[in-house]
């Protein structure tokens, strides 16, 4: 069964991903570490994990358990590269959909922007979501969905 798995700590679509997975009847694992609390939306198909503080401490609880049938909702690129890896699929907050095709292009850039902060200059964060975007991320994750459920067992990547 398909599972969805939230990287949820900074994660501004909680709402949309629990909308898309009560319709499908999809699982939904949020995963924090608990530095900002988030609170359970109280529906039985969604399970909260909170893991010890430090770094990368939830990205490894979900790359080590996550599966090919599963859906990983992160904006962490190597979070991200690790979910395509075990042969999941992976969609950012912005509905971008993270593939084999597209994500060593996304880690590349990642690095040229951590240098950049590195050297000092200012590189921001994104911008926040709009309604549209919100709209997007909707079709996007529910397309993931679909597709997953789709695959034969043990067939997950690309959407």
């Amino acid at each position: 069964m398909t599972e969805i798995y939230v990287d949820a700590d900074a994660c501004p679509v909680r709402d949309e991903v629990y909308r898309v997975a009560g319709r499908l009847g999809l699982a939904v694992i949020v995963v924090s570490n608990g530095s900002r609390p988030i609170r359970p939306p109280g529906v039985p198909f969604v399970r909260m994990v909170t893991v010890a503080d430090g770094p990368d401490v939830a990205d490894d609880w979900i790359a080590e358990r996550i599966g090919p049938a599963d859906i990983c909702v992160t904006s962490d690129i190597p979070l991200a590269a690790r979910c395509i890896t075990r042969g999941a699929r992976a969609v950012a907050p912005n509905s971008r959909i993270w593939t084999e095709d597209n994500i060593g292009s996304a880690l590349a850039g990642r690095a040229v922007s951590t240098h950049m902060r590195e050297l000092g200059m200012v590189t921001g964060g994104p911008a926040p979501l709009t309604r549209a975007d919100r709209s997007k991320f909707l079709s996007a994750l529910d397309t993931l969905a679909q597709a997953a459920r789709r695959a034969p067992a043990g067939q997950g990547g690309q959407g």
